[in-house]
This record gives structure tokens, sequence and C-alpha cells, in this order.
């Protein structure tokens, strides 16, 4: 739940007054011109950002408080962080040895579901645009999330890779996870989400 959430960044209104309740175990879609505040909100609500006023609240447990960042999560949002001069598979063991709540059966797992070949030696610099977005998405799913917070999931996809991408937020809220997603392809948000909100100069 998000109780009157605004946040002021250099004296600029980026989120403003925003109050949201959302069910457990749905998708939901954010939509919204670029600088609307949608990846804002997202920062936010995944404790990248701390809120000016208002509160936050993911599974019962309110975040700057009870938690610094949800406990349970998967997040893409803009430029993912990898180590340029390490593949794609030893960026995810690297990512997993974090928490070590995965192996690497789980590992290769998730590259295999996003499209990705695990003993594939190319490092991640000399993958293409649609590859570091696959495994953006193998990063965020591959130790099963309860919250998955996705910012434009199927960017720089082809055909095949948006629907396979697609395949795998179903495949993910199916298991049980809640997903917040935003999106510019108007059918993303048609075919995947239960409810969907639009975010304008930061209001929903």
């Amino acid at each position: 739940m998000i109780s009157h959430l605004t946040k002021y960044i250099k004296k600029n209104l980026v989120l403003d007054d925003v109050c949201l309740e959302l069910d457990r175990g749905k998708i939901y879609g954010f939509v919204g011109v670029n600088g609307s505040g949608k990846s804002m909100l997202f920062r936010a609500v995944s404790g990248l950002i701390r809120p000016t006023s208002g509160t936050i609240c993911v599974f019962s447990k309110v975040l700057g408080e009870d938690i610094s960042f949800p406990e349970s999560m998967g997040i893409v949002i803009e430029n993912v962080g990898f180590w340029p001069e390490y593949t794609g598979l030893q960026n995810l063991r690297l990512l997993a040895s974090i928490k070590g709540i995965i192996g690497e059966t789980e590992i290769r797992k998730a590259m295999q579901r996003v499209g990705l070949n695990p003993d594939d030696k190319r490092t991640y610099k000399k993958y293409s645009l649609g590859m570091k977005q696959r495994l953006a998405i193998a990063q965020a799913v591959m130790e099963s999330p309860e919250l998955l917070i996705l910012d434009e999931p199927t960017n720089g996809l082809d055909e095949k890779g948006v629907e396979l991408i697609r395949q795998v937020i179903r495949e993910e809220n199916a298991r049980g996870a809640t997903v917040l997603l935003a999106s510019h392809n108007p059918e993303d948000i048609r075919c995947l989400c239960d409810a969907h909100f639009r975010i304008h100069e930061g209001r929903i």
C-alpha cells in the first residue's frame, strides 16, 4: 500500500501525493510518457529512493522503518549494472552469491527461460541489446521473488523475444509473484495486466 507518497528532487516535484492499494498476486501496469514518474515510483517502491513524505508498505512491512528494501524482490529499472568483462553466467553467479539462496541449477534455468545459453563464452560487453535485456530479466526472476518490478521489460527485443518474456512474466505471476510493470507497448499492458494506472506529472 502506498499512502500520500510525495517526492521532491532538487525542488522538482516528481511524485505528487500518490495513493495506491494493490492486491497481492496480480499484475499491475503503469503507463505514461517519459518523465511522468513511472520509474521514480518504482524506485520508491523498491527502496532505491526515500520519500519526501508519505509511506510505502510492502507485504505488511513499512519501507524505511521495518525494512530498507522489499525482502523478496526482483527488479529491472533502466540500465542494469552488470560487469562488462564477465559472461552472463558469471554475472548471475556473482549476484546470486549476495543472498546465497539459489545455486547453479536455478541460475542456468533462469538464463534458459529467457532464451540465453548459460555456456555462451561471450562477455556481457559483447552482448546485443536484446541479449542484455534478456539477462536483466533472468537476474530479476532467478530467485523466485514475491515482488517483481519491471520497467520496460520488452525494450530492445524482437517479436519472438517479446513473446518469450511475456510468457516468463505470466509464469512468475502464476507462481504467486506480484508484478509491477511499466511499458510503452500497449500490447504488454493489454495482454498481461489485471489492471493498469496512468501516471501524469507524478500523479496517478
